[in-house]
């Protein structure tokens, strides 16, 4: 009769606690809900500011999410890896400003077309997407004590296609760059061979090919460059999810300096 007692407190407590949105609600985030506006065009994003000390100045970090989390809710691109810059010990060892947009539905942050032989070929003009962002870094770096030679750009999945888009086109901004289950055009190598890279990828990726990531870090290395490149055994297209927790890679991330 006790168990039978106990078992019902319990079952009323279960209740109470699921029926009360207050009791699950997740820690606010540390990312302002933010906009930039161009015209009729409207870039949603959200903004993570290290500290209220302007005296100096911060490293900015560009996350771009994957096709997923598309939308204009300024919400569902925080959904995979861009909290671990946002964790006390991140805020703590490598304080920075990040910048995580969102790509409209059925919308890109990269323009390229596949070849014949099933690489990627940048297209000369930038997608909508791409071009606000880089209006928008242009703008951070004017209105926020932005570190100019430590602008970073990450990405994963279609961000990761993103994140080759943005160096290829716009070299002269970035101090490092890693893109996560994307690919680019490898023929842009030589332009992009001074930025360091480092490379992830799961080497059982049934959504976006591997070889995108192995064929990049060849063409990268016979430009003369060093990238990084890591792939994941045993892993499929959540290959974020390792390399976004990877304490070596934040730690080499806020290493780069252009």
């Amino acid at each position: 009769m006790k168990f039978l007692k106990t078992s019902f407190i319990a079952f009323l407590l279960l209740i109470f606690f699921c029926g009360n949105n207050k009791a699950f609600s997740q820690t606010p985030s540390r990312f302002s809900f933010e906009k930039y506006v161009e015209g009729k065009d409207t870039l949603f994003y959200r903004q993570l500011y290290p500290d209220y000390d302007t005296s100096r100045k911060y490293p900015l970090v560009i996350f771009l999410h994957g096709s997923g989390e598309r939308g204009n809710d300024n919400e569902a691109q925080l959904k995979w890896g861009v909290d671990n810059f946002a964790t006390d010990e991140m805020m703590h060892l490598h304080p920075s400003i990040v910048i995580a947009p969102q790509c409209p539905s059925g919308k890109g942050w990269s323009n390229f077309s596949n070849t014949n032989h099933g690489s990627m070929a940048i297209q000369p003009t930038p997608s909508k997407q791409m071009e606000l962002l880089i209006a928008l870094i242009h703008q951070a770096e004017k209105k926020l004590p932005v570190d100019t030679n430590r602008i970073y750009i990450t990405g994963l999945s279609m961000g990761g296609f993103g994140t080759y888009d943005a160096i290829e086109r716009h070299p002269e901004i970035f101090a490092a760059a890693v893109p996560v289950c994307g690919g680019g055009d490898v023929s842009k190598a030589p332009e992009i061979a001074h930025i360091p890279v480092w490379i992830f990828h799961g080497s059982e990726d049934p959504t976006v090919n591997p070889q995108y990531s192995l064929d990049m870090a060849e063409a990268l290395r016979k430009a003369g460059a060093h990238p990084g490149l890591t792939m994941y055994p045993e892993t499929g297209h959540f290959s974020w999810i390792a390399a976004y927790s990877d304490p070596a890679m934040m730690e080499w991330l806020f290493r780069q300096h252009k």
